[in-house]
């Protein structure tokens, strides 16, 4: 069964890096709420998913999905231990920000804007990039998520050791680099499949 191009609605894409709520609109033909069969919903993990053209596209590969979506939800929900809240959507922003994703960097930074208070510096971070002065904390972060993302073969002790010495535990450390290692995969996809449209 060949696949169904879709012709998107007139919309604006943004050019520009923001933390606004942004649509993503499908190049495919996602099943629409009422044709999710029930191991498809079930895949969403939460319901409101349903609402998203992006879920719904993926929610195709159902067993995929859902394994995506507990990784992810793991990854930035767990509230035992590790980096606090702020720092892992730092990662996945910073990854999302030098992979050109649009529409994950908008997320992330808003999540990072909301949990560390700290909005200027992810305005700083979506406006110039990875090589912004972010403290140096956050450039630790920034920067073991970069190398992650750009070859992750290049990651090695020497952004371990930095993210050590600015006060990152073990399990600080293991959350920075699964929120970037993720984040470099779910760019990817996004990017393959769709793209992000303004909201209005």
């Amino acid at each position: 069964m060949s696949e169904k191009t879709l012709t998107p609605p007139p919309h604006t894409e943004p050019v520009v890096f923001t933390r606004d709520m942004l649509d993503w609109l499908s190049w495919l033909q996602p099943p629409t709420e009422e044709e999710l069969t029930p191991r498809q919903r079930e895949s969403l993990v939460d319901a409101a998913r349903s609402k998203s053209e992006y879920f719904r596209l993926l929610a195709r590969a159902p067993d995929i999905l859902e394994a995506r979506t507990r990784t992810d939800k793991d990854i930035f929900y767990n509230p035992q231990a590790g980096a606090p809240r702020a720092e892992r959507e730092l990662a996945a922003a910073a990854t999302s920000r030098l992979n050109g994703c649009i529409y994950c960097a908008s997320v992330h930074a808003r999540h990072a804007a909301v949990y560390s208070k700290r909005t200027d510096d992810v305005d700083r971070l979506l406006a110039q990039g990875v090589t912004a002065d972010l403290g140096e904390r956050w450039n630790a972060i920034v920067s073991a998520s970069a190398a992650l993302t750009a070859i992750p073969i290049d990651f090695g002790p020497e952004h371990v050791e930095r993210l050590r010495k600015a006060g990152l535990d073990e399990l600080a450390i293991i959350d920075i680099i699964n929120a970037a290692s993720f984040f470099n995969w779910a760019n990817r996809l996004m990017l393959s499949l769709g793209e992000p449209a303004k909201q209005g």
